[in-house]
Parts: C-alpha cells; structure tokens; sequence
C-alpha cells in the first residue's frame, strides 16, 4: 500500500512539524484511493464515491460546523392502512412494551473513568506493549488515561452512530412501503432519540470528553442519508450500522466492570436486536424476488464496501492522533491496533452480527463470498443471524 511506504529519504529530511502533517495527508489520501480502487461497480462508485471524499478527503463531519446532507426520497403514503406485515406487527408490539425511560439508569453511580478498580475497559484490551515499542514506556497513570481516551472515543462512535441512526430511522418512516413497518418505524425513531440522549449524556457527565466524528462513519451515514431508494437506507442503517452496533454494543457490554454503563448499553442491545429484525423482515423478500439480478448486484458489492469502511472504521486515528502521533507512523499505529486483543474481539462481535444476516437477506452469493473471504469476513457465514438471538442470547444471560 502507499500509505506503508512513503518516500522515507525525503521525509527524514524534513522537520517534525512538516513530516507529520505529511505523513497524514498521504495516508489518508491513500485510504481514499484505495476504497475507491475496490469498487468494482460503476454504481457503487456512483454512491460512496461522492461520500467517501467528503468524509475521507474534505473531512465535513470535523469542520465545527452543522453538516447539511440533501436527503431526496419519496415518501410513500397507503390511505388503506392494510394489514400487511405481520412479522413487523409483532415486532411493533414488542417495541411498545419494551420502551424504557433513560431517567430511570443509575445516574447517581460516581464513575472514575481512570480506575484500575472498576475500569471501563480491562488493560488487556489494548496491547500497550506493542505500542511501547515506539512510543516508550506508559506509566501505570498513563495507561489508565490512554484507556479513558480508547473508551471515551468507542463511545463518541456509538453516540454519532446513533444520530444517523436517528435521522435514517425518520426517513425509512416516511419511505417504507409497508404499513406495519410504518408503524414500527415510529417507535425505532423514538428509541434512536433516547440512544442519542444516554450516550451524550454519559460522556459528558460521566466522561468528559467527545471525540470528533471518525471519517470513515460520516462516509457511511452521508451515503445512506443522500441515498433517494428506500431499500439503500435499510440496507445502510438497518443491516450495515445498527447490526456492526450491536455486536460493538454486546462486545463492550460483557468487558467494561463500570456498573451505569453496563446497564445503560444493556437497554441499547435490548432495542438494537428489534432493530436489525425489522431490517431483515423488509429486505428479505425484496431483495431475493423484486429486484432484477443487475439491483442484487448493486446493493450486494454496496454491502461490501461499506463492510470494508466499517472495519476501518475501528484504528481508532483520533485516539492516535492524541496519543502517539509525535512518536510513530500511522503504519505502525495500525500494527498496534491489529495486535490489540480487545479490538479483535470487538471486529469478531461485529461482523459474527452483520454477515448471517446478510446471508439471510440474499447478498451474500457464491460470487461475492471471495471478496469476503479475501478480507477474513467468511469464518461468520454459518452463524446466527438475528432472528434466532433475542435480546438474552446477545447479552449471554
């Protein structure tokens, strides 16, 4: 890759505080090249590429300012208000007696985001070893902040997910061509809202930090947001963001010992799982007898490479850029989070939630599992997908 073997020579000559603003624009320059350089459908390109250079490139979700994305959708009105999903009736009955108010989690805990007690992430989750090689040795202060840092960006992530989440939720309301769906639409709309509200609110009161929006995130949420068909916005939030969330969720879940935050993300799951259900319920049929073999297609290699932007998604750039930028590359940067034990489990939960549902939904067909397969996705096929977990499988209680 270019953004592993930049023309050290020229680089060594040059000041620090030249070299690594350098070294950045190259790198990321380089992601941008190479997620356009997979895309091997016109149309896909067509989609993601004016996305990915206005979060890749042009960096629009860290300007300081409000973003503004033109959303153009149809709304999709049936003055006959049919009966006709009961899969999502059920599901619309299960989200109304499972609303739960956000006052009523333990506020009151006290959370040190840096105790070696009740830490919010165990040290093993990062291999700091790995990073001491470049940067030196970290104190045990220091590791206890860097875990803070690794913790408080994890869930700045989930907070501006859950914001797309909450703007995609009101649009496939409007856009989805069931009725029953209409009506469990509205309640997702409201459980994104609440999402919103508890994760700010903890990394403000509790945490006291928000990291900026990561880029390959915005690329994804400014995709599905602009994407006028209404099938891309399910297939974008439903099956893409909330099913990576909810292995994300569940994975942090089971390692954090922080009391409110267990409890807190425990609710989240709880909703999650209802919310990639419906993904599913209204893309299945669709997806296998209504749209033509070319549409399939499309929305197929769209899957792919959101999955690729996902899993970049997690080296975790900001936390370096705070931490270690003056000491190692970007390259070297990523060796650690490879290595990291935490992170690979985090990529496991996600992508062992979001592959059998893509399975489920007809976009994973014999001829592009080898893409999956080149990027270590295909070890997920054979497991369950998300109607054979409730919310106490996904919790593992």
């Amino acid at each position: 890759m270019i953004r592993d073997h930049l023309p050290e020579e020229l680089l060594r000559h040059l000041p620090g505080q030249v070299t690594r603003p350098v070294r950045r624009a190259v790198d990321e320059l380089s992601e941008a090249v190479e997620v356009a350089a997979h895309m091997r459908d016109p149309r896909v390109l067509r989609t993601l590429g004016p996305s990915a250079a206005r979060g890749l490139l042009l960096k629009r979700g860290k300007q300081g300012v409000p973003t503004l994305m033109h959303s153009g959708h149809q709304a999709h009105l049936d003055w006959t208000y049919p009966h006709d999903q009961p899969e999502m009736a059920t599901l619309y009955r299960r989200a109304k007696a499972g609303q739960w108010d956000s006052d009523d989690l333990p506020w009151h805990i006290d959370v040190d985001p840096e105790s070696p007690e009740v830490p919010l992430l165990p040290l093993s989750f990062f291999d700091v070893a790995v990073a001491e090689r470049y940067a030196g040795k970290l104190s045990p202060a220091e590791r206890q902040r860097f875990v803070h840092s690794m913790a408080a960006w994890m869930l700045s992530q989930f907070l501006h997910g859950e914001q797309g989440a909450l703007l995609a939720a009101a649009q496939v309301t409007e856009s989805v061509q069931f009725f029953d769906g209409k009506l469990y639409g509205a309640t997702q709309v409201m459980d994104e809202a609440r999402h919103v509200e508890v994760f700010l609110r903890y990394l403000e009161s509790k945490l006291g930090r928000l990291y900026q929006v990561n880029d390959n995130l915005f690329t994804i949420i400014d995709a599905l947001m602009t994407d006028a068909r209404w099938d891309m916005k399910f297939l974008g939030m439903q099956i893409m963001v909330e099913g990576l969330a909810l292995g994300a969720f569940s994975m942090l879940w089971e390692v954090t010992s922080e009391p409110l935050l267990k409890e807190l993300l425990a609710n989240v799951i709880r909703d999650e799982a209802r919310h990639v259900h419906y993904g599913v319920v209204a893309l299945q049929k669709h997806f296998r007898e209504e749209l033509s073999e070319s549409e399939r297609r499309e929305r197929e290699d769209w899957a792919f490479e959101v999955s690729l932007l996902m899993r970049n998604r997690f080296m975790m750039y900001e936390v370096y850029e705070e931490w270690f930028e003056h000491c190692m590359t970007r390259a070297q940067w990523r060796e650690c989070v490879k290595a990291a034990p935490g992170l690979e489990l985090f990529r496991t939960r996600m992508f062992s939630r979001l592959v059998p549902n893509l399975r489920d939904i007809g976009l994973l067909s014999e001829r592009i599992m080898p893409a999956y397969a080149s990027i270590g996705l295909m070890r997920y096929f054979d497991g369950a997908g998300v109607r054979e977990l409730d919310a106490k499988g996904l919790l593992g209680i």
